[in-house]
């Protein structure tokens, strides 16, 4: 069934013989206006393994989509679905700014990892993937592994992030860390005539996959390094290795620090919102969390304090350019230098704003936009 936005409920028979039925709530959550305009929704259920998932493709205009699969204890389905259709729409923009001819897609799997998450379940999850024929290829994200991977390629060929013992490319975090810290140095290079950061102050909000190795490229760099996050783990293995790196409460506390320069936020999406901006010291946003503008209207009030916002969507490509790179035998220096190119389209979006009188997010939005439109015409 079809809206006017073009969004697609689909059950895959192919795949596993047991499908969702959606409820009303989640066929509005599909069909809101906003949520709008995604070519297809996939709808998975195999009760003997526990799955329940939702596979959004946002655009194929490009060429197959390419997101990753999400494993979050989601509080509803309703949820789940909004989750999958905003995370799959920012996957076209990041791939279309990314300069790869890929769509965007995105899957999330509803439960709780450490609970559910199975062999049984994961290769389930391949074969509903791998009904799509190719319009959705998948790789890691929040709650999956280089090694989930791995399963999930077992019945599903359109996998990607595996291990290199499997074909892969292996941890895509490296590259995203990597494309991230060019963000950083192209904003400071926009704001500060000088894309060092050596003696800038960073908060990193999140250090886990890829907040950690940003923390790497930041000390190398010179920066200082203020850090938080809700497991008290991952902080605990950052100042083991590094007991230069300061410690902030929680990222209330990280976000109101003087003195500090940049705010990264790296883990949940909505991290940026009217209190967290009311808030900020810093003069820059750029980390590699997705949709860290928790409604509209965040990315103005970000410009109204003058506080230079680095869209997330584009400096945290690096491990989506690592991931589609391994569709076509993976190589790690051509990677490298692609997402070095982060640098370059950062500053070409903030010359955009500028000309343009908008917010960078505005103006990114703009360029994937025209991108996208002009392989529909063409």
């Amino acid at each position: 069934m079809t809206d006017v936005s073009g969004a697609h409920v689909d059950v895959p028979h192919t795949a596993v013989s047991h499908t969702a039925v959606p409820h009303s709530d989640v066929l509005h959550t599909l069909f809101r206006t906003e949520q709008g305009g995604h070519e297809q929704v996939v709808l998975c259920q195999d009760r003997p393994t526990g799955l329940k998932a939702v596979i959004a493709l946002h655009s194929t205009a490009l060429g197959p989509a390419l997101g990753g699969t999400r494993f979050y204890p989601y509080a509803s389905e309703e949820e789940a679905v909004a989750d999958a259709l905003n995370l799959a729409r920012g996957m076209s923009y990041k791939n279309a700014l990314a300069g790869l001819d890929h769509g965007g897609g995105k899957a999330v799997i509803i439960g709780d990892p450490e609970q559910i998450k199975t062999e049984e379940l994961l290769l389930a999850y391949g074969r509903f993937v791998s009904s799509l024929g190719g319009r959705y290829v998948t790789a890691c994200d929040v709650g999956t592994y280089v090694a989930d991977m791995d399963v999930v390629a077992r019945t599903c060929a359109w996998t990607t992030g595996r291990s290199p013992e499997n074909g892969g490319a292996g941890d895509s975090s490296v590259l995203t860390a990597f494309g991230v810290f060019q963000g950083m140095r192209a904003s400071a290079q926009h704001l500060w005539g000088d894309p060092s950061l050596r003696g800038r102050t960073v908060g990193i909000a999140g250090v886990g996959k890829v907040g950690h190795h940003l923390v790497e490229h930041l000390l190398k760099d010179g920066a200082r390094v203020v850090i938080t996050d809700v497991r008290a783990a991952s902080v605990d293995a950052i100042t083991a290795r590094h007991p230069e790196v300061a410690v902030a409460a929680d990222t209330e506390a990280l976000i109101r620090t003087e003195g500090l320069d940049i705010y990264a936020p790296c883990a949940l999406g909505g991290a940026l919102n009217d209190a967290s901006v009311a808030a900020l010291t810093a003069s820059i946003v750029c980390g590699a969390a997705n949709n860290q503008l928790a409604h509209p209207g965040v990315e103005k009030d970000l410009a109204d304090r003058r506080i230079l916002y680095a869209p997330d969507y584009v400096v945290n490509a690096g491990g989506v350019i690592q991931v589609a790179d391994e569709l076509h035998g993976f190589d790690f220096e051509r990677c490298r230098a692609k997402a070095a190119r982060i640098f370059d389209t950062t500053l070409q979006i903030f010359a955009r704003a500028k000309s343009d009188g908008i917010p960078p997010a505005a103006a990114a939005d703009r360029i994937a936009e025209h991108r996208m439109a002009e392989a529909r015409r063409g």
